[in-house]
């Protein structure tokens, strides 16, 4: 194989800026489309933001979001609005079905700001 004429994949990531901290209420969630993906972030009660797949995969429905927002057992949790099945906000891992598992998002707050952490490939020839 040729390197000059390879294609080589480079991972990169870079923070995407998506809304301001104070537009999450704490005990809430919001939906946002950032780079072509649906995402929930949810601020629990005590103000800890976490980023996680917006995508129920039991109703097949983009709604995460709308969730309730809580624990279970200091563990921060959002229940599906639909069928209700719980999933860990650090994990993702529902605990309900623990075979089933959402992605979660590196987040930040930074400068009032809410970022998600996201993965950038590219080609280079």
């Amino acid at each position: 194989m040729n390197l000059q004429t390879a294609s080589l994949r480079e991972p990169r990531t870079h923070w995407a800026d998506v809304c301001a901290l104070e537009d999450i209420l704490p005990g809430t969630g919001v939906a946002a489309l950032v780079d072509g993906e649906q995402i929930a972030l949810v601020k629990t009660r005590d103000g800890a933001i976490h980023a996680i797949s917006n995508f129920d995969p039991f109703s097949k429905a983009f709604v995460i979001a709308r969730g309730i927002v809580g624990d279970r057992a200091g563990v921060p949790k959002i229940a599906s609005p639909i069928y209700k099945q719980n999933f860990n906000l650090v994990t993702g891992e529902c605990f309900d079905d623990p075979s089933v598992r959402l992605h979660v998002y590196p987040v930040r707050a930074a400068a009032g700001r809410i970022q998600v952490l996201r993965s950038i490939e590219r080609w280079k020839t």
